[in-house]
């Protein structure tokens, strides 16, 4: 690649990104403003990406501009870096979500998961009690299960719904407990449970209370966050290899500005 378009290509490039970045810790002010505390968790995490995003571009777009060989060498070392985090962050994702698959319940059109089948480092955050009644409170705040019962008016609609892990976790009594449904949000708890599952005796019909103490809900949580992290790692993915291209324009262009400096 010549010396001009290496240069060129990262300036523009390091210009766009740090205008992201800027966009970044905006939407992150926003969050802190904007949502609960259960979402406010986020802020920090989003800001502090955006603020390393731009100073990562920032070094690399001064560099392109006075073709200067250390300001692109202290660039391509963060870069470099940023892609052995992304790395590694991805394959540690992957095999944290490797385990937990569904088991399929006769007369339902979803899945009910279990704790157990999911990987040691769910089990263990997830039975901490302190991270547990943080996502307790966020579950009840969210008013998920409540809403089922204006989503599904009759037993008839409830019975076909295709419940959310959560919904399926959370909002309900496991189906071998064997409670007969009143309607979307009360189950008959008069009857005795035919599972010696403790879930059967942690569920209530208080909106309070629900299942969110049991392990079919924290494994419904667990599904959930499986399901987001995957996308979050196929987006880093995508990411990799997109940074792999821009830090090959940068090896270019820190190489070209060498070359100009030493016949300079």
């Amino acid at each position: 690649m010549g010396m001009g378009t290496s240069t060129f290509v990262t300036r523009w490039i390091n210009f766009l990104t740090m205008l992201l970045a800027i966009a970044v810790v905006i939407f992150g002010v926003w969050m802190s403003s904007h949502h609960d505390t259960c979402r406010k968790s986020l802020t920090v995490p989003v800001i502090s990406l955006g603020a390393v995003i731009f100073f990562i571009s920032i070094v690399g777009f001064l560099g392109a501009l006075k073709r200067n060989s250390i300001l692109l060498w202290i660039y391509l070392i963060m870069l470099f870096f940023v892609l052995v985090g992304i790395l590694v962050f991805t394959v540690l994702v992957f095999i944290v979500t490797n385990n937990g698959t569904g088991h399929s319940v006769t007369g339902l059109r979803y899945k009910e998961y279990q704790l157990q089948d999911f990987s040691s480092w769910f089990l263990k955050e997830l039975n901490n009690s302190h991270n547990w009644e943080r996502l307790k409170v966020c579950l009840v705040k969210s008013e998920d299960c409540n809403n089922l019962s204006k989503k599904y008016k009759t037993l008839k609609e409830y019975k076909l719904a295709k419940l959310s892990p959560i919904e399926a976790g959370c909002c309900r009594p496991p189906s071998q407990c064997g409670y007969p449904a009143v309607n979307a949000s009360h189950y008959d708890l008069t009857f005795h449970p035919v599972s010696p599952n403790n879930d059967c005796k942690r569920y209530k019909n208080s909106r309070a209370i629900k299942c969110y103490d049991c392990d079919s809900c924290k494994a419904g949580v667990a599904q959930y966050m499986k399901t987001e992290w995957r996308v979050v790692a196929i987006f880093n993915v995508v990411l990799f290899v997109v940074l792999c291209i821009i830090y090959f324009v940068g090896c270019c262009a820190r190489r070209n500005a060498a070359r100009r400096h030493s016949k300079g």
